[in-house]
């Protein structure tokens, strides 16, 4: 799942990143509205975190300007006003939900969860292919009833590929989907990810390279 926090508090907002990338989320920052244009207009995000009062472009035309993109990023808009009406307006104007602060991390991270699963095809929060088993909510994976010590990015890469349901998925989408903004586009860390990937899943081998295309995840 990719996730952008636009958040102008900077400790509030690298605090989120931090606490959501511990979910296998890639997730991008900025800390004001302009900032947060830019990023809607170049990367596909599944869950934008907003906070609704930004300085120089205000949360509710970021919001708008999420969803006029077209794409099938859902918005979780954070306000420290609890009344109903400022709620009400917020949903109005586009929100997908509201969370006022101060809130609870884990609630935030199950709002967030449930916003992800809404923005693509509706797809079981438990992932099963090939006698691996990809609980999500619980961020959990396992192999023949065998725990999997995967780490976030090795979740996260094993999400996409189980997710594309036997479709090759392209080293680019993979780094657009698992990776933050941050990333090389000449890294090997898609290759490194995979491979290791490969070695904690054990034999026999259910992630395929196909030749000048990517992987593909099956029996």
């Amino acid at each position: 799942m990719r996730v952008l926090v636009v958040e102008d508090e900077q400790l509030l907002a690298d605090t989120i990143a931090e606490g959501l990338r511990r979910f296998s989320m890639a997730v991008d920052v900025c800390y004001d509205g302009e900032a947060a244009l830019e990023r809607v207009g170049v990367h596909a995000y599944d869950v934008v975190v907003l906070d609704r009062d930004l300085p120089l472009v205000h949360g509710d035309e970021v919001c708008k300007a999420v969803h006029a993109t077209g794409g099938e990023a859902r918005v979780l808009m954070l306000t420290a006003a609890a009344e109903v009406d400022d709620r009400v307006a917020g949903l109005g104007i586009g929100a997908d939900d509201y969370l006022t602060k101060p809130f609870a991390f884990a609630e935030l991270v199950a709002r967030v969860q449930a916003l992800g699963r809404r923005a693509r095809p509706a797809l079981p929060p438990v992932l099963m292919r090939a006698g691996v088993t990809l609980d999500l909510p619980r961020h959990q994976a396992m192999r023949e009833g065998k725990f999997l010590p995967l780490s976030p990015k090795e979740f996260a890469v094993l999400e996409v590929l189980m997710r594309a349901e036997g479709n090759v998925v392209s080293p680019e989408e993979l780094l657009e989907k698992a990776w933050d903004e941050h990333a090389d586009p000449f890294t090997n860390a898609v290759r490194v990810a995979v491979m290791t990937l490969r070695r904690k899943l054990g034999a026999p081998q259910v992630i395929q390279t196909v030749p000048g295309a990517g992987y593909r995840f099956g029996s």
